[in-house]
């Protein structure tokens, strides 16, 4: 993959940019925020590794102006150990995954390769139809009455495992183990965010929610009957 490291810290910059090509992709780095957002805009990688505290322009802001641009590019933020309020604040603004600072290469390496598969890895021929909700997972489109919906790489994928069993009631250790297959650690409330920007996104002018969460058992695709 073509992965653009965005991290202030030069030292920790290259060593992460080195890591990421000794496993077999390409790398470049870049120090500041607004750089890396127009470049990003501009050359769209396939990954973004993005550091949330950058000079010229923080992570988040970085994070918001690309998607607000319509660019899809998977991206995983970096942040301070603990800081929980800024991880959720980084999914929220539309981040793929995220790990903790102080990390270990292996994992970062391992998370970048599980992202990288995960979006690439469709059937051909894997078209899905629950209620009004097409899922053309080949050209990884996703519509509602017609109308396209534009989707992150994880919100694709968590629709992607609740639309090909309707009736079936994810928990969130099912889809925290469907997403990341036990690669490394994850945190399953990071499941309800992924809900939530999708709630957000599938809602029309009616308001009613195609995702119904069950209480005390997690989350199934509500089909109008």
């Amino acid at each position: 993959m073509n992965i653009l490291v965005v991290e202030d810290e030069v030292e920790l910059a290259r060593h992460v940019a080195n890591a990421l090509v000794r496993a077999g992709h390409t790398a470049a780095v870049i120090h500041d925020g607004l750089e890396a957002a127009n470049a990003i805009i501009a050359k769209a990688p396939d990954l973004v590794v993005l550091d949330l505290n950058l000079p010229s322009l923080d992570g988040f802001s970085v994070l918001q102006r690309v998607r607000k641009a319509g660019c899809t590019v998977r991206v995983i933020i970096l942040t301070a150990h603990g800081e929980v309020e800024n991880r959720v604040k980084g999914l929220n603004a539309g981040a793929d995954d995220y790990l903790a600072k102080p990390f270990s290469m292996d994992e970062l390496v391992a998370r970048v390769n599980v992202l990288g598969r995960r979006g690439g890895a469709i059937a051909e021929g894997d078209v899905l139809k629950v209620g009004d909700v097409v899922m053309d997972a080949p050209k990884r489109k996703v519509t509602r009455k017609g109308e396209k919906i534009e989707l992150s790489p994880r919100e694709f994928e968590v629709l992607q495992i609740l639309m090909k069993e309707p009736a079936r009631v994810f928990s969130r250790n099912d889809i925290c183990e469907r997403i990341w297959q036990r690669e490394h650690q994850y945190d399953t409330r990071t499941v309800e965010i992924f809900i939530m920007r999708l709630r957000k996104k599938l809602e029309l002018d009616d308001g009613a929610n195609l995702i119904r969460t069950v209480r005390g058992a997690g989350y199934q695709m509500a089909v109008n009957e």
